[in-house]
């Protein structure tokens, strides 16, 4: 299937409306999607955040009209104030837009167990509300609405053909640099389509997506108490089918691409591709191992081509493979390197081999790939260096 990356973000699909408004460390973003088919993969994590209780509720019905996320405060860990406060958001855009409350789905980043500073972001709801359109700078304030330690914006959109020849797209915009691990991460996404399927079709093919990309992404291990993905479709395109589902997991893992480089802190991003696995599940493992590793990602930070930190990682990932059959490649854009062949270490001191792993170490861009010899599954997982920067943003977190 050819996959086309256009611009638009969530505007991509015609009749969605956007708009995004900042003031000092709070923002607010709103998505329209006016009775749209809709579903959701939220965090794991016991202490989940007020707009995250309330969000399931509003969404199990499998519809929404309206999306409101704010930035600069989680509204996590704050009783039932916060409860109340996260209901005031909803209200807020239900009476700005003449829509019912039930329909308005909520979602919260920013610092936990702080009241909601919720006279000003009922402001900000107001002023969004007032520059909703379907276009790419719509999208674009959206995205930069809901940054927190974020520095640069996330978006991404395509167009694809489905089985049946007709045009469909998808448009998405995330946020997310910290606190992200496995299972999601300290990350919001909001994704729109135009295919014609049910909720449960839906809740499928996004679970599908998440566990393939945000599920496998890791910048510092922490697990947030706010994290939400959110779909939903216009329904005015064919049936969903089997290219939708690639072409989703396709913009997952975009955006999970972009939160590895947007790490808190980070000088490089990489990836792992695990490869010849025994099962999925080792490659995931032993991927996420990798990529979760503290030494490893301080390896990559020093252009340090350690590739007994790697195979560390493997071995208790709890992947079942030979050691003596494992092998390690190192990948820049321009260059490509196999430090460990069949067991073998091949970049000792003095070697062509070191020298070449120490130049694609010092790229900004890296794959790693390991090769476990056990079978034919596979899997990607996707990292950022782990830098003094990183220490210093979060000991000045909320100072």
């Amino acid at each position: 299937m050819e996959l086309r990356f256009i611009r638009g973000g969530v505007c991509a699909v015609d009749g969605v409306l956007a708009a995004g408004c900042r003031e000092g460390k709070y923002g607010v973003g709103l998505i329209i999607n006016r009775g749209s088919t809709a579903a959701a993969v939220f965090t794991s994590n016991r202490v989940r955040a007020e707009p995250v209780k309330l969000t399931e509720r509003v969404i199990a019905d499998g519809s929404i009209s309206a999306i409101v996320a704010n930035s600069g405060n989680a509204n996590c860990f704050t009783g039932r104030e916060g409860m109340d406060d996260a209901r005031r958001m909803a209200r807020k855009v239900a009476e700005s837009l003449s829509i019912d409350e039930s329909e308005v789905a909520v979602a919260s980043t920013g610092v936990i167990g702080r009241r909601m500073p919720i006279d000003k972001i009922e402001s900000l709801i107001q002023s969004a509300a007032a520059q909703l359109e379907n276009s790419e700078a719509a999208s674009g304030a959206l995205a930069e609405a809901i940054m927190t330690t974020d520095t640069f914006p996330k978006e991404v959109a395509v167009e694809f053909e489905l089985e049946t020849g007709e045009k469909a797209r998808i448009g998405a915009v995330a946020k997310g640099s910290g606190m992200i691990a496995p299972n999601m991460a300290t990350m919001l996404s909001f994704i729109t389509t135009d295919v014609d399927a049910s909720s449960s079709e839906l809740t499928e093919a996004l679970r599908g997506a998440v566990d393939e990309s945000f599920n496998m992404l890791i910048v510092d291990g922490d697990e947030s108490t706010n994290d939400m993905v959110i779909i939903s479709s216009t329904r005015t395109s064919g049936r969903i089918d089997s290219n939708f589902r690639e072409a989703l997991v396709a913009v997952c893992r975009e955006l999970a691409r972009m939160m590895a480089r947007d790490g808190e802190g980070a000088t490089k991003s990489f990836q792992v591709d695990v490869v010849n696995a025994g099962t999925h599940e080792d490659a995931k493992m032993a991927a996420r191992a990798i990529a979760g590793s503290s030494l490893v990602k301080t390896a990559i930070f020093g252009a340090d081509p350690n590739w007994g930190r790697i195979v560390a990682a493997a071995g208790y990932s709890g992947a079942e493979f030979d050691p003596e059959e494992i092998s390690v490649t190192l990948e820049s854009d321009s260059e490509s390197v196999v430090i460990v062949d069949h067991g073998d270490v091949l970049a000792f001191e003095g070697t062509e081999e070191l020298e070449t792993a120490e130049r694609v170490m010092a790229s900004k861009e890296i794959r790693i790939i390991v090769d476990l010899a056990a079978g034919d599954e596979s899997a990607t997982a996707y990292g950022c260096d782990l830098t003094y920067d990183y220490v210093r943003i979060n000991a000045e977190y909320t100072t």
